[in-house]
């Protein structure tokens, strides 16, 4: 091959400082090759969604068992057998691998402890989830990584965004990044790793594929798709591209959503832009996934709104407070706190207040009359102890009955994209024929396996899993 004019080069180049990318680097140098890690963002919110998740992975206690919970979580939107035996493989080995790297590895007990989706066969392959020291979030996992990489000497570029892929003769053999001092041509004599997260921070994309409008973020601000971009401009497929997680938010001062977490009092429904109920509020939110007349569904896609009385106000915040969930851009890069009381909230204006439902319809433009007979409808069945319109547990019935009543648009807060690049179970990317594109990797969020359904620590493990697969691979063919 011999392409000429490169600035410098190493057996394996990794875009994307993550999970994924390190998981990759890591690997690679654990295989004997030389390795470069660049990172479009400084090292101040470097990590993409790694840095802000839950940084758990799940613990497979069951290969055999893997294969048939992922296949069943695909449902009617397999990937190919190869990808699945992968996952299912490596998945097991993740917790082992972390500690021989000197993580302390420990599960956690409070989230994750069995699967959420129990009533699908193969779910008993699920243990639980492990974490940095058994605790959730605060960016422990991302702090164990980064400390990995620099202990084994493996460069890591900050402020430097990939820009291009150079191609040789159908093989990817490099890539040219942005730098503190320009353009430079990085060649990979065995491959490079594309580990530059999802596009959930790109509207337009966001938009094109996910068909959703109003949103906020959850995650990392640069998962704006340079990845996937990268891999079509050589020829790449793309898979599942119309797959997400939301989950219910509130707009903040900026782009970034916090978490409306309802776990303190049962005093609310849901209304859409007419004034009605439409779905059972209570129905577990399922990674993106609600289960609704049978089937899983994508929620939230829409904006609508949440209509609650003083009880609620009174029992707790909305959104997590960073001890009980330290999870989030929000939280955990921009310091913000939901208040204990919701009253800031209030005040910022999040938060609207009215004497009675019919005041609280004027404020959100919807019939008042319907408004008042939604919520006359849901406390009769609260009294009743039976929802029949739409199945909402009795247990979770709490009568929306104590003024002042409140009110506030809740958005769906995108956590992360999960279509990308096509792969195999190398982590090879393909081509629109199914052909590897030689010298091309993907793993993490940019092409997630999940064409579906995922259940609590999936897509660490996924990045973790798929991450050390592109690395193993990439170093063997320098």
């Amino acid at each position: 091959m011999g392409v000429a004019g490169f600035d410098e080069e190493f057996d394996v180049v990794v875009v994307g400082s993550g999970a994924a990318g390190s998981a990759a680097a890591l690997a690679a140098r654990q295989a004997g090759a030389s390795v470069l890690v660049v990172e479009k963002c400084d090292e101040a919110t470097a990590g993409g969604n790694t840095r802000v998740s839950g940084s758990g992975w799940w613990v497979n206690r069951d290969p055999e068992r893997a294969r048939t919970f992922l296949r069943s979580l695909n449902g009617p939107f397999p990937v190919a057998d190869d990808v699945v035996e992968a996952w299912a493989t490596e998945t097991a080995e993740i917790s082992s691998w972390l500690k021989e790297l000197g993580a302390d590895v420990a599960m956690s007990g409070e989230y994750h402890t069995e699967p959420e989706y129990l009533e699908l066969e193969g779910s008993d392959c699920y243990a639980g989830m492990d974490t940095v020291e058994g605790r959730m979030g605060n960016g422990l996992l991302h702090g164990f990584l980064l400390r990995a990489l620099a202990e084994r000497g493996i460069g890591t570029r900050f402020g430097t965004p990939a820009v291009e892929l150079i191609v040789d003769e159908g093989t990817v053999v490099g890539v040219e990044v942005e730098g503190p001092g320009g353009r430079r041509r990085i060649g990979a004599r065995g491959g490079v790793v594309l580990a530059t997260g999802g596009f959930a921070a790109d509207p337009q994309m966001v938009r094109d594929y996910l068909r959703v409008e109003d949103y906020v973020l959850w995650g990392s601000p640069a998962s704006t798709g340079d990845g996937h971009r990268m891999a079509q401009a050589v020829g790449a497929d793309l898979w599942h591209m119309d797959n997400m997680m939301t989950i219910t938010g509130v707009r903040g001062d900026d782009e970034f959503g916090h978490y409306l977490a309802l776990w303190n009092a049962n005093n609310y429904l849901w209304v859409s832009g007419d004034g009605r109920r439409f779905v059972d509020e209570a129905a577990e939110p399922k990674h993106g996934h609600i289960n609704r007349g049978g089937d899983y569904e994508l929620f939230p896609l829409r904006p609508f709104h949440l209509i609650f009385d003083e009880q609620m106000r009174t029992a707790g915040p909305l959104s997590p407070t960073p001890d009980v969930l330290p999870v989030g851009w929000n939280l955990l890069m921009n310091g913000t706190r939901w208040s204990l009381d919701n009253s800031e909230e209030i005040a910022k204006g999040w938060i609207a207040r009215a004497d009675s439902i019919a005041e609280l319809a004027g404020i959100i433009g919807v019939d008042a009359q319907t408004l008042e007979r939604t919520v006359e409808q849901y406390n009769a069945a609260c009294a009743a102890g039976r929802d029949d319109h739409f199945g909402r547990a009795a247990e979770t019935l709490g009568a929306v009955s104590q003024a002042p009543f409140y009110v506030l648009q809740v958005a769906p807060l995108l956590g992360w994209s999960n279509g990308g690049p096509r792969r195999d179970g190398r982590a090879r990317v393909l081509d629109t024929r199914g052909d590897v594109i030689d010298g091309l990797y993907a793993a993490g969020e940019i092409s997630s396996t999940y064409s579906w359904c995922k259940d609590g620590g999936f897509h660490i493990g996924d990045a973790l899993a798929f991450g050390r697969v592109a690395g193993r691979d990439a170093a063997a063919c320098a």
